[in-house]
């Protein structure tokens, strides 16, 4: 891999390291402000909220000019977010700005690839690009994790750094850096010299654009799978983080700076699942680990008997393994679906808008259910007999497909 492929991923790795982060320490202020419990799936829904409403214009913004200018905007838009919690901004505001900073960011991560890499080494430039943000999820969480403990926000605050009069204040500062990291690192990712489109003046074009593409990739029977798979995956994911902060907490006894460690153990198990699909799982295969996706769902469930850490952690791994051995598959035939019908760019933007708005409605969903009033352990059943049920359907929907194109081939046979 030439130089430059590791700038960007080192760019791209501080940059997710320091919104993990932010999260673990929005939410600590989230309590300290005495804030409602049904705020902290708040943060994830504010921060989800660009992705869904610019999909559309995203895309094209991030292929009017240079990749790493749009990368350094989008992080520069990232370090406003944090300066805003820093001066006291409400969290659910200030990381709403951090989301329209990672919204801008994302496709012009993965459309750097494409043109700075030849073909032969974008599936591992992918691997790489994924490995790397789940190592960032786990390191970021834990980080946040760390940095809301007393003892080690007392020393931040003892370092009498300028401007910094209480521990929180402390973190956030130490976060903040990590994206001057990153910035420093878009300073230097070398220039592609590919051909930019300007950017289109009309709106209204880059909607129906954007439309055409999403009604294509649902159309398309292999295409609608692995779609319908990812978007049930990331916004369970993004779900299932607040369920086990609740769930250390109320079944574990844990805080909140151990209960971040627990996600980071999720995560592990994700990566380790993903690692596993791509030794053993081809792409024409892919649509075979379905029924894993039910069984993810099922294990959920024996969340509300476990009350005991080390038992805990062993099942979070299960479980992060189980979704990650599911979804890598999924997303690698989505992406070929994607590419075939109608280039990468737009590939990714459509499938950044289904996942993101999955997420929105799941968080959403979560939010309503602990402001109802529903005691975590109920949520936890909820959540997994939905998960499993949705995949159930996705199957009995995928088997449909298959019957038709077996119907179709005989018909076919028969005329010829």
């Amino acid at each position: 891999m030439p130089l430059g492929f590791y700038i960007i991923m080192a760019a791209q790795f501080f940059s997710a390291l320091a919104d993990n982060a932010l999260l673990i320490v929005a939410i600590a202020l989230l309590r300290d402000m005495a804030s409602p419990a049904e705020y902290e799936p708040l943060l994830k829904l504010f921060f989800t909220v660009s992705y869904v409403a610019l999909a559309a214009f995203v895309g094209a913004f991030a292929d009017s000019m240079p990749k790493w200018r749009v990368m350094l905007i989008s992080n520069t838009i990232k370090i406003g977010g944090c300066l805003m919690l820093f001066l006291g901004t409400h969290p659910l505001f200030a990381y709403a700005v951090i989301g329209l900073g990672a919204a801008a960011y994302s496709p012009a991560k993965y459309g750097i690839l494409t043109e700075y890499l030849p073909h032969r080494l974008l599936v591992v430039a992918n691997g790489w690009i994924e490995g790397l943000t789940v190592g960032a999820i786990i390191v970021g969480t834990v980080m946040g994790g760390v940095l809301i403990r007393e003892d080690v926000s007392g020393w931040l605050l003892g370092l009498n750094l300028p401007f910094v009069t209480s521990a929180f204040e402390a973190s956030v500062l130490a976060i903040g850096t990590l994206y001057l990291v990153a910035a420093w690192f878009n300073f230097h990712i070398p220039d592609t010299g590919v051909d930019h489109k300007p950017l289109k003046n009309n709106p209204l074009y880059l909607v129906h654009d954007f439309n055409h593409c999403l009604k294509l990739l649902w159309r398309d029977k292999l295409g609608q799978i692995s779609l319908a798979v990812t978007t049930l995956f990331w916004g369970a994911g993004a779900t299932l983080q607040f369920i086990v902060i609740k769930w250390a907490e109320h079944n574990l006894g844990l805080g909140l700076s151990e209960a971040s460690m627990l996600q980071g153990v999720v995560a592990i198990g994700v990566a380790v699942g993903a690692i596993l699909a791509a030794r053993f799982v081809s792409l024409r295969r892919s649509v075979r680990v379905i029924p894993l996706g039910i069984a993810m769902g099922l294990m959920v469930l024996v969340m509300t008997v476990v009350t005991n850490s080390t038992i805990a952690m062993g099942l979070m791994v299960v479980v992060g393994a189980l979704a990650g051995f599911f979804v890598v598959p999924m997303n690698a035939l989505l992406q070929h679906r994607g590419h075939i019908l109608m280039g990468a760019g737009h590939s990714i933007a459509v499938q950044n808008f289904n996942e993101n708005l999955s997420i929105l409605i799941m968080t959403g969903g979560y939010a309503l259910l602990i402001m109802l009033g529903f005691s975590i352990n109920v949520v936890i059943v909820l959540f997994g007999l939905f998960v499993a049920g949705s995949m159930f359907f996705v199957k009995l929907r995928h088997e449909a497909n298959q019957r038709v194109k077996d119907d179709v081939s005989q018909l076919e046979d028969l005329h010829h």
